[in-house]
């Protein structure tokens, strides 16, 4: 059961109405996790715009998905697990395997498999990498910038891993 109220579309007001409108004309439905998060509208209006900035950054759509996965997996997170896979499939068009592999940090493609690495790594140490770590992501290939958005991906699902796992969202994606 959950923990937090996923709120009503048709009942909230003010800021978290016009955040709830904004995500319904991009996706066409507002996921339990916004409507959970819509409680503190600083909290959505937070997560959507470092995951709007994150959109327009160097790392792939696809990319960004991959890490979500890596990260949820991490942190035991079922809700993200589902929503990334979903999306990755079906939106993203990634192949089922890509995307499992993922979720351990793997993929055919080195430089990307550097990047899930980083940060399953980044996960692992609490944030605390070293020069090693790092390292292993330039000599496959990863920018510097790159490796700063893999980052700040990882910042943001953990934030979306942390918030799921707290509140106990109900999953409103097919289960994986």
């Amino acid at each position: 059961m959950a923990r937090l109220t996923a709120l009503n579309l048709e009942e909230v007001t003010g800021k978290t109405k016009d955040l709830f409108n904004a995500v319904q004309a991009k996706l066409g439905v507002v996921p339990n996790m916004m409507r959970t998060m819509g409680n503190s509208p600083a909290v959505l209006e937070g997560y959507l715009n470092l995951s709007g900035a994150l959109s327009h950054g160097k790392l792939s759509a696809k990319t960004g998905e991959l890490i979500a996965l890596a990260v949820s997996e991490s942190n035991s997170c079922d809700y993200c697990l589902a929503a990334h896979t979903f999306i990755g499939e079906k939106l993203l068009k990634a192949d089922p395997v890509a995307l499992h592999a993922a979720r351990t940090g793997n993929s055919t493609d080195a430089k990307t498999e550097a990047i899930l690495q980083l940060a399953k790594t980044l996960i692992s140490k609490g944030g605390l990498v070293n020069d090693e770590d790092v390292n292993k992501a330039k000599n496959a290939g990863v920018s510097d910038a790159e490796i700063a958005e893999t980052v700040a991906h990882t910042a943001l699902n953990v934030l979306t891993n942390y918030f799921n796992n707290l509140a106990n969202t109900e999953i409103d994606f097919p289960a994986v």
